[in-house]
């Protein structure tokens, strides 16, 4: 992007723009822990993923915040209007990322009192741990607007996309095996959905670099089969 010319309104983009990659920081945490309390059984570090997100949350309402009041003073034109709104979006999209993983952390304790399905925490940390890499790249991009960096995030997707038609397979596998693991893995298909739904919101972040680094949209990007009959809330 080119420099504005107020100094002024760099400073401020700025400092949002760390203010977001603390926010990611935030989020990639909550997505790590919830996924580490799933495969632990671990209803104190779940608990502190649902307290956490309060966290997440009041960080977008302070970027939303600063993002407006830049909007206000500074009135930016062209690309820098385009980064400016960027940036809003990229926080609502973190924020969203904040509520799947907090959706994960709130089946901890029902799946704890559940007969266990052998595998399938394990996999869906490994689902998990693929998003995570997918987000701290998708931060890394928009830190340096590293198109490229981008483009191979938002690849990645689909791999995030076949995983979960994976994981639907085995569940269903269990569930017919045994009616007692249909509440356990009910849960974990809803678990699962949530995850592809992160990957969802990491490429669209990375949609958002390449739109503010080139000043057009994103190529239409491939999609796995799609998984839309399975609907889970965001919270």
């Amino acid at each position: 992007m080119k420099p504005h010319t107020l100094s002024s309104f760099d400073r401020d983009l700025d400092a949002i723009r760390l203010n977001v990659l603390t926010m990611g920081g935030q989020v990639e945490d909550a997505i790590l822990n919830a996924s580490r309390a799933l495969e632990g059984r671990d209803e104190d570090l779940a608990a502190q993923v649902v307290q956490g997100d309060k966290l997440i949350d009041a960080s977008e309402e302070e970027i939303n915040a600063q993002v407006v009041r830049l909007l206000a003073l500074r009135q930016p034109q062209a690309d820098d209007l385009r980064a400016a709104v960027a940036v809003m979006k990229m926080a609502g999209e973190l924020e969203r990322l904040g509520d799947y993983a907090k959706n994960m952390a709130k089946r901890v304790p029902v799946l704890i009192s559940s007969p266990v399905i052998d595998g399938a925490a394990g996999a869906l940390r490994r689902q998990s741990r693929l998003v995570g890499q997918m987000l701290k790249d998708m931060l890394d991009a928009f830190s340096r607007m590293d198109v490229g960096l981008a483009r191979d995030v938002i690849a990645r997707d689909v791999e995030v996309d076949d995983m979960t038609n994976a994981l639907f397979r085995e569940f269903i596998t269990h569930m017919m095996e045994d009616p007692r693991n249909i509440t356990p893995c009910l849960h974990y298909v809803f678990i699962a959905k949530n995850i592809e739904r992160m990957g969802d919101l990491v490429t669209h972040g990375a949609e958002q670099v390449i739109f503010v680094a080139e000043g057009r949209p994103a190529e239409a990007r491939e999609k796995g089969h799609s998984t839309a009959l399975i609907d889970t809330p965001k919270e």
